[in-house]
């Protein structure tokens, strides 16, 4: 055999096995611990080694509150080291830590601009360190979108884009393809009654809206504990309030 096959079959083994890792990763997911949620996603959970993009719904697309304390639970459930990128100076650590994103787990990088942040955002995945990184981004591309992916795919590090907007206008383009497998919107829903005085646990409206290999639906879910677990409510878990809350899907 020539020392020019030898490279060339030697090349088409590394390539081989550059696919069978990425495989292998995307066959591992983090669940959310809620089967009318898990049951949607391919492997039953959000891919890691993935991007996935989330944004807050109504005034949330521009406090970003609601999708950022959805993303901290995501990304705190991950198990390690979390890169939080962002540039807007308004970030409420101990609103994330509520969350489940506790201080010592959180690291942050101020980014000047977009493009700044979507430097660091690629770099911190390509150095695989962080079991999670999430980027604020007001605006993201399809190239971009790629280039985190592949990013992700390389050290199954988990990246989510944190969509946020300074004008309502601008969030038409959250529907704009992209290459993240999954893509959440978020809306804060009147809390949880109780029958006595006080403020019960934040509920959300949830909505699936891509699902790379699954299906699209919308929940009614209550917001995310300590622990960032979210759950359905116990009266339409038990079925009964099911006609005007529960689940409706459609395919992806």
């Amino acid at each position: 055999m020539s020392v020019a096959s030898t490279a060339t079959l030697a090349d088409l083994r590394q390539q081989i096995a550059g696919i069978e890792r990425v495989h292998a990763r995307s066959r591992t997911v983090l669940p959310f611990h809620v089967p009318a949620i898990d049951d949607l996603l391919p492997g039953g959970g959000l891919a890691l080694g993935a991007l996935h993009e989330v944004a807050g719904g109504a005034n949330g697309a521009i406090d970003g509150a609601t999708a950022a304390a959805f993303a901290a639970s995501i990304a705190a459930r991950t198990g390690g080291k979390v890169l939080w990128c962002f540039c807007q100076g308004d970030l409420f650590e101990p609103a994330l830590a509520r969350s489940g994103l506790s201080e010592d787990q959180a690291v942050y990088f101020q980014a000047k601009d977009d493009a700044d942040l979507l430097r660091g955002f690629e770099d911190a995945l390509k150095h695989g360190g962080p079991t999670a990184v999430v980027g604020e981004l007001s605006s993201l591309k399809q190239v971009a979108s790629q280039r985190l992916q592949l990013a992700a795919e390389a050290t199954g590090t988990m990246a989510i884009a944190l969509r946020r907007w300074r004008k309502p206008v601008d969030a038409r383009d959250f529907g704009m393809q992209t290459a993240a497998f999954t893509r959440w919107r978020v809306t804060e829903l009147p809390s949880e009654r109780l029958p006595v005085r006080g403020v019960g646990r934040a509920r959300w409206h949830l909505e699936l809206m891509r699902c790379r290999g699954g299906r699209t639906a919308d929940f009614e879910v209550e917001a995310c504990d300590a622990k960032g677990l979210i759950d359905i409510p116990a009266l339409l878990a038990d079925g009964s309030d099911a006609a005007g809350h529960g689940c409706r899907r459609a395919v992806s």
